[in-house]
């Protein structure tokens, strides 16, 4: 008597066959690159916890670029990280500070390449929060007012795209409101809608120099044990003006990709974060990893889950081996 099944390895008996049936592609134009600039002259550094991941000071940034640019990545994420530090985060929306710099370096050198600004105010405050801290408490209104102006600032430096990562409560909107009131109804809001307190920022707070001086950020990011609440985040987000929505981290967090890429109808990004690279890099260094073929994996699945686009400090590795 004949069996009767289904014969699926039928599709998957040679690599052609595979390639004509995929049905999710990792593209360069997919990736977006982070990038860490500091103040100071002929500053090249490696960050310890992200191997390969650097310091740049402005006049080693044209190197980066350079070759970010060559690769044929179309977008880079900007993080400034200042000397000067106080208890509002001044430097956060200092026209001249180096965060402003860098993008308008960047965009003068590279203007095809869409430069998205980081809003936030942690790296710049000494206490190393995410907005104005009273009595041990992130106060959330005032710290919309810095917010606002800081978005406001790195849009007439010459940021394409504003991705404010504070978690404040109405962050969209106030940005939202500032940018247009400024002239700037152009520039899209890229929103953290889904930011996790997560463990997986440990190396990122290494390189932003962000850690917080005491307390956590539990207060303001959200638990990681819950699902419903980032999709009222979300929803919040998109009723404020958002153009965008990211989850982070990524890979631990990859049902929220589904959720939201099933919910709206928004571009949505997926960052994957420090840690998630830096235990790539570190099992790669050990041997115990086939390095590119983890990478290429966790890429496609960030764009299975749904995403649009992926923050990823691997954008360099994986536009090289996209380009062969």
């Amino acid at each position: 008597m004949a069996l009767t099944f289904d014969r699926h390895r039928r599709l998957r008996s040679s690599a052609a066959m595979r390639s004509l049936v995929r049905e999710n592609h990792v593209r360069v134009e997919d990736l977006i690159y982070p990038i860490f600039v500091v103040e100071g002259s002929n500053i090249k550094e490696e960050i310890p916890s992200m191997p390969g991941v650097y310091h740049f000071s402005l006049d080693r940034l044209n190197e980066e670029i350079d070759e970010v640019a060559a690769l044929g990545i179309q977008s880079v994420l900007v993080f400034g990280v200042p000397e000067h530090k106080d208890a509002c985060g001044s430097e956060a929306y200092n026209d001249d500070a180096v965060t402003q710099r860098a993008i308008r370096q960047i965009k003068e050198r590279h203007p095809e390449l869409v430069v998205i600004a980081d809003t936030c105010l942690c790296q710049y405050t000494d206490h190393g929060h995410c907005g104005v801290l009273r009595d041990g408490d992130v106060v959330n209104d005032e710290s919309l007012t810095l917010l606002a102006k800081t978005a406001v600032s790195q849009a007439k430096a010459g940021a394409d795209i504003i991705a404010p990562s504070n978690m404040m409560d109405g962050f969209v909107a106030a940005i939202r409101a500032a940018l247009d009131e400024a002239g700037f109804t152009h520039v899209p809001i890229m929103s953290y809608a889904v930011k996790y307190a997560s463990s997986f920022y440990g190396p990122f707070r290494d390189a932003a120099h962000s850690a917080p001086k005491s307390g956590d950020r539990k207060a303001y990011q959200m638990d990681p044990a819950n699902a419903r609440e980032g999709l009222r985040e979300a929803a919040s987000d998109v009723a404020e003006g958002a153009d965008f929505l990211m989850v982070k981290p990524g890979l631990a967090f990859m049902d929220m990709v589904l959720r939201l890429r099933e919910s709206f109808h928004l571009p949505i990004v997926v960052y994957n974060v420090s840690a998630e690279y830096s235990m790539v890099k570190a099992a790669a260094a050990n041997g115990w990893i086939d390095e590119e073929r983890i990478v290429m994996e966790t890429m496609v699945g960030f764009k299975r889950a749904g995403a649009d686009l992926i923050i990823t400090y691997h954008a360099k590795d994986v536009a090289k081996w996209l380009a062969r």
